[in-house]
C-alpha cells in the first residue's frame, strides 16, 4: 500500500475492526490521514481545537464530523469528552484519540495525558493500540512538503478495561506508555536521562 507517495505496511489486520477506543502515537499531520483511514466504520475521533490548522487532513477531520476538544476551557473539555462517551455508547461506536495530547516535534513518543484512561473507564471498551512509525519523516514538524519514507502502522491485541478502577489511572497510562516503548523503534523512543535510569 501507499500513501502520499510513502510505502505503508499493515501489520496486525485482525485487531483492526474491534469496537473499541483506538490509541495513536502522534509525530504527524499524517497521523490524521491515517486514522480515518485505518479505523473501522463508524469511529469518532477527539482531537484538540487546532486539529483544524493542520494542511488538508484537519479540514477532512472536521468535514468528517470528528470531536474537537477546547483545551484552554478545563470544563468544556471534561463535557465534551462525556458526550463523546454517550454517543458512541448509544449509537455502537468506536472511538480514535491520541494519548499523548499533542503532536511530537522529533517522532520520540510524548508522556501520554489520562483523557483515554478516562475514556475507557466510562465506556468499558477495550483499548487498541496502533503504533505508528517513520510518518514524521514523512511530514516533518514545520514544512509543507512530503518525503517519500516508509511508514508501518501495527495494530496490537485489545486491552480489556472491565475491570479497570478510577483509583489507578496512573498505572494504566504507564502500562500503556510502556507499551509504545517497547513496539516503537529506537529513534521515536524517548530519551532515557540518567536519573530516569538510576531511578
Amino acid at each position: 500500500m501507499w500513501i502520499l507517495g510513502n510505502p505503508i505496511t499493515i501489520e496486525g489486520k485482525e485487531f483492526s475492526n474491534e469496537r473499541a477506543i483506538y490509541v495513536c502515537n502522534h509525530a504527524s499531520p499524517i497521523d490524521i490521514f491515517l486514522i480515518m483511514w485505518l479505523t473501522p466504520t463508524g469511529t469518532v475521533g477527539i482531537a484538540k481545537k487546532e486539529i483544524i490548522w493542520y494542511p488538508l487532513f484537519g479540514q477532512l477531520y472536521v468535514l468528517a464530523n470528528h470531536l474537537r476538544i477546547d483545551r484552554s476551557n478545563p470544563q468544556k473539555a471534561i463535557q465534551s469528552m462525556k458526550e463523546a462517551v454517550q454517543s458512541i455508547i448509544k449509537h455502537n461506536l468506536s472511538l480514535v484519540i491520541f494519548p499523548e495530547g499533542t503532536r511530537s516535534k522529533n517522532g520520540r513518543v510524548l508522556p501520554f495525558k489520562k483523557g483515554f484512561v478516562h475514556l475507557a473507564l466510562q465506556s468499558r471498551l477495550p483499548i487498541v493500540p496502533m503504533v505508528l512509525t517513520g510518518t514524521h519523516l514523512a511530514w516533518r514538524k514545520g514544512s509543507l512538503h512530503v518525503r517519500p519514507a516508509p511508514i508501518s502502522v501495527k495494530y496490537l491485541p485489545p486491552i480489556k478495561t472491565d475491570s479497570w478502577s478510577e483509583d489507578k489511572i496512573d498505572d494504566y497510562i504507564k502500562l500503556l506508555h510502556d507499551i509504545y516503548v517497547e513496539n516503537l523503534p529506537a529513534p521515536q523512543k524517548p530519551i532515557v536521562s540518567e536519573d530516569n535510569k538510576n531511578s
